[in-house]
């Protein structure tokens, strides 16, 4: 492994490499003086256009006798009881100048090592090369915003940066953060980022700026020229030089300030201390008067400051933080002339002998607030203004309360009389600042005042006219307006809809409503009682579950039930299908969950009638109508669903459910079509996995429950999906989080308050190596593949991705699996060997399995290897087995019996929902679904209530694969779900021949010898 090192010196970026695969044992000789780097790779060569060769002496962190490693490198360390200290070392470099530095450091890492990526050169880019990124990123942010300023420095022009403010803060912050290795012989590191910064600011004005175009000439014209291109000499008399010089330093120095600089405090008018009634402070005819005090002020340490009167009184030098001010009248003046030419007020008070405040009245205050006060803080300046300003209490809001409609009682059987989304509220606006109602004549006084500044009750705060106006027209015509409904105010609690007249708005509602706006519904809801025909019992979280049910039954919203799985969704449901209700409930959920349906029915709720409409022989037309009237309970499947969607249609259903609900995640699929046009008084959800791979999944399920809640798909994409999923809006976020949070309900098995007595679940990363046959097969794959795919586009080009990604996994599987000329197994996979061990480990511990396999062809390729390998009978489950079939294999298997088979392999589709299987306490995925949702659910058929024992999960990745780097990018989905309660495969079509290629090299130290 190579790893890239850069150190800046003499004004140039210098690379150079360490090659930790070379021990440094094989380079002896005799020490010389500086001794050589004995990782650093000789004679480097990274770049054949721009780089020059050179050897260069840097003082680096040093341990006995050898130079530290860097953190990248995988060199074994000398004894760590070493002392370390700073020694110097030779290496050979390959350097670059300002503008190539420059451009190197802004491009991709693939450019920098000019690397094309062909898989030849195994590059790490040590901490020192992202540290000087870090700066030229920073450089070529100072230049966008403008903060730079053209100089001279000896005969060359130079654009010079302006730091001040929070770019000052940010570059001794970033002064502190760069590693010891970049210093070179640099005195410190402030004195280095100096350099660099100046250097890289001048190459980013240049990289940006078109050609001079002037027509000055003489010395004045040289140097305007010379601040664009890459010829930065300015020719011309020395003494013109000279003074040319000496203007700039002063026009710098005029225009940016120093380690010391004016600060501006205002100070508002004195509380005239009417604070015990509830009218404007200020009567008509008296005119407040601000103070706007003059001080300096430590640009390094903003708390150290100095008021005017003392500047004026000082008899010579002040002191601020470590600087010394030796003219500090002198040095005030400057500033304030500085000062004025942003805020031109400050010229009165210039014609004082010693200015030390200019009065305001209260519309230059406000002035000041909105509009200078930005301008000089931008500048450099100080600014030390009231506490109250941009705070949400100095502004004017409103307040929206609103009253429950009338609903059934929580707990009890909802009808027709159920209000849902789009029931009308009564609703009442009122005016606000602070939260605080504005009363009548508050209200009408503001509205005389015309002033953006009043104070009212004894504060001070600012009045938008334009939101004034708003405000009032909302209160005159609050007896004519619109109608508003839940959904409506749902959406003006979450902040996804603006006020009128972008106002702020608080919402607060009384009843179910306030409850539902709480987003703390699970606690806050009447508790329900189970049934007298559900015969079993609840857990605490679980019999909360069922009140959160009954109560959104009762107010005629649907809701999501999202538990953790294992956490019981099953049983809660049966509880609240066990109460009386006016008509049947329809359960849609996959084919291999009719029978669990069933099971669990017969035992928590025997009394209900159920009734399974699957098969072929599945009764039709009026045998269907009475099948159903003599029920409680309709269960069918998603495909039966579609097949049947206008006999369904047809019927009056109480309740609808869908379990398994992300099967309803393409909202476009011919079953979610379906199964949303199905009418029913109330709607229920049922997953663990809300969101599995983008928020679209969310909208469908959330549209099926709640239809309208969420808008359009169009519109949704545009308020949510495309802010959260491509730019990371954690506003866009939070608003969809308070929007849905009142109708989903997910609890975790982690979560100690929810479950106690679930053992620990202990998930790893297995690192497998290719076998050198593995190793070749795939770089055939993909040196064959890729000239294909950049020769396609369009959906071919992403036909030939995908087929690309699963003949890599299959060939990271097995030799056997991608050709499927059923050749012998053993001893030609690194993965095979890895679950041999494991399996060996987990028999002779008298323990269990379970095997995941998303191919159902390796999964049989598996069972019958493994059955001969370990001399245990090895069971299997796949799409392919009809209903009886599986449910003995699951029997068998969950029996645990000294006949039972100890190891289940299980197709990851057939297999990976809706089973218990907490005979097992072990869950291998031998391939990776790269979907951390599927994951999980598969998971969980172990790691669920019933399991005793802790369960160790072991995830297998390929070292040096697709598999490996595809692995990291699993944590981002993780995320995303996490976020709100990234698309499959999909995504890695869109991505560049570059980018492919990169993702699927092969990594050195794949192989296993």
């Amino acid at each position: 492994m190579i790893v890239v090192h850069a150190a800046w010196l003499d004004g140039r970026l210098c690379l150079w490499a360490e090659d930790t695969d070379t021990p440094p044992a094989q380079r002896r000789g005799r020490r010389p003086k500086i001794p050589a780097h004995p990782f650093a790779v000789p004679g480097l060569r990274l770049d054949e256009d721009t780089g020059l060769q050179a050897t260069r002496t840097l003082t680096l962190p040093t341990r006995g006798d050898l130079p530290e490693p860097s953190p990248a490198a995988s060199v074994r360390l000398p004894p760590a009881d070493a002392p370390l200290r700073l020694s110097e070392w030779t290496v050979d470099t390959i350097e670059y100048d300002a503008d190539d530095a420059y451009a190197l450091l802004r491009s991709s890492l693939v450019a920098i090592t000019g690397n094309d990526g062909d898989g030849d050169d195994d590059f790490v880019f040590g901490e020192t090369i992202r540290a000087l990124a870090t700066v030229a990123t920073f450089a070529g942010s100072l230049v966008r915003r403008g903060r730079m300023l053209p100089g001279l420095t000896g005969a060359e022009a130079r654009w010079v940066p302006v730091l001040t403010g929070r770019d000052a803060a940010y570059t001794r912050s970033l002064a502190l953060s760069l590693p010891q290795a970049v210093l070179g012989g640099a005195p410190s590191r402030a004195a280095l980022l100096t350099e660099v910064l100046d250097t890289l600011v001048d190459a980013a004005a240049r990289a940006v700026l078109p050609p001079a175009t002037h027509r000055l000439t003489g010395v004045a014209g040289a140097w305007l020229t010379a601040l664009t291109g890459t010829d930065r000499a300015v020719e011309g008399p020395p003494a013109e030089l000279d003074a040319l010089s000496a203007d700039l330093r002063a026009w710098q120095a005029d225009a940016v300030g120093g380690a010391v600089r004016a600060c501006f405090r205002l100070a508002a008018p004195p509380d005239p201390g009417t604070i015990e009634y509830a009218r404007l402070d200020l009567d008509d005819d008296e005119e407040p008067e601000w103070r706007l005090e003059f001080a300096l002020q430590a640009a390094d340490e903003p708390s150290l400051v100095v008021d005017a009167a003392t500047v004026w009184q000082a008899p010579g030098p002040i002191e601020l933080s470590q600087w010394q001010v030796p003219a500090p009248q002198e040095t005030l003046l400057a500033e304030l002339g500085r000062a004025s030419r942003l805020y031109p007020a400050l010229e009165d008070s210039l014609r004082s002998a010693r200015p030390a405040a200019l009065t305001l009245d209260t519309a230059g205050a406000h002035q000041l607030l909105s509009e200078h006060a930005p301008l000089l803080s931008a500048a450099g300046f100080g600014m030390l203004l009231p506490g109250w300003w941009r705070k949400p209490q100095a502004r004017l809001g409103a307040r929206l309360t609103a009253r429950s409609p009338s609903t059934t009682q929580p707990g009890t059987v909802a009808t027709k009389s159920a209000v849902g989304l789009g029931s009308v509220v009564d609703y009442r606006w009122e005016l606000a600042i602070g939260g605080d109602p504005l009363t009548g004549e508050e209200m009408r006084r503001l509205a005389d005042s015309k002033a953006s500044l009043v104070r009212l009750r004894g504060e001070w705060v600012e009045l938008d006219q334009r939101r004034l106006a708003a405000g009032l027209e909302i209160m005159r015509r609050q007896a004519e307006d619109a109608e508003m409904t839940v959904a409506d105010l749902l959406h003006l609690a979450g902040g996804d809809t603006e006020g009128p007249g972008g106002l702020p708005v608080e919402v607060t509602a009384d009843g179910w409503l306030g409850d539902l706006l709480s987003g703390d519904t699970e606690l806050r809801v009447p508790a329900a009682t189970p049934p007298a025909r559900f015969e079993g019992s609840l857990r605490p979280y679980q019999l909360r579950g069922l009140s959160w049910l009954s109560f959104l039954e009762s107010a005629g919203l649907g809701g999501i039930l999202a538990d953790d799985m294992g956490l019981g969704k099953t049983v809660q449901l049966l509880a609240l299908l066990a109460g009386d209700a006016p008509g049947p409930t329809l359960l849609i959920c996959p084919m291999s969950l009719v029978g669990n349906w069933q099971r669990e029915a017969a035992k928590f709720a025997p009394a209900l009638r159920v009734h399974v409409h699957h098969g072929a022989e599945r009764a039709r037309g009026a045998d269907f109508r009475a099948a159903v009237a003599a029920s409680d309970l309709v269960i069918t499947t998603y495909s039966i669903a579609a097949r049947d969607a206008a006999a369904l249609k047809s019927l009056p259903w109480h309740r609808l459910v869908l379990d398994e609900a992300q099967a309803v995640k393409n909202a476009a699929t011919k079953q979610a079509v379906a199964v949303r046009g199905l009418p029913a008084r109330h709607r229920i959800a049922v997953t663990g996995t809300p969101v599995e791979n983008r928020l679209a999944d969310l909208w469908s399920i959330m549209d099926f429950a709640n239809p309208g809640l969420l808008g359009s798909a169009t519109k949704f994409r545009e308020r949510f999906a495309e802010p959260v999923e491509r730019r990371g809006d954690a506003d866009a976020a939070a608003r969809l989080r308070r929007i849905t949070q009142p109708f989903v309900l997910r609890r975790l098995k982690t979560d100690r308050g929810i479950i106690s007595d679930l053992p620990e679940k202990l998930e790893m990363e297995v690192l497998c190596n290719l076998t050198r046959e593995q190793a070749s097969l795939y770089q055939a794959v993909v040196d064959e593949m890729l000239g294909k795919i950049e020769r396609s586009d369009g959906v071919a080009r992403r036909g030939l991705v995908l087929a690309t990604m699963t003949r890599l996994k299959q060939i990271c599987n097995h030799p056997a699996h991608a050709m499927r000329d059923g050749s012998r197994l053993a001893g030609r996979s690194g993965k095979l060997q890895r679950l041999e061990e494991i399996l060996d480990e987990v028999l002779a511990a008298g323990e269990r399995a379970l095997v995941f396999t998303q191919y159902a062809e390796f999964g049989g390729m598996l069972r019958a290897h493994l059955s001969a390998r370990l001399g245990r009978e090895v069971a299997y489950l796949h799409g392919g087995l009809d209903k009886p079939a599986r449910d003995a294999l699951v029997a068998r298997f969950q029996a645990a019996t000294p006949s039972s088979p100890p190891v289940f392999v299980l197709s990851l589709k057939a297999g990976g929902t809706g089973l218990t299987l907490t005979a097992a306490n072990h869950v291998v995925h031998v391939d990776r679904w790269w979907n951390p949702a599927v994951e999980d659910q598969a998971t969980d058929r172990a790691f669920r209530i019933g399991q005793r024992r802790a369960v160790q999960v072991r995830k297998f990745v390929t070292a040096g694969t697709v598999e490996e780097k595809i692995a990291a990018m699993i944590t981002e989905k993780r995320g995303l779900a996490a976020k709100i309660v990234g698309t499959g495969e999909q995504w890695l079509t869109e991505l560049s021949t570059a980018e492919l290629r990169s993702l699927l090299a092969l990594e050195a130290g794949a192989v296993v010898e």
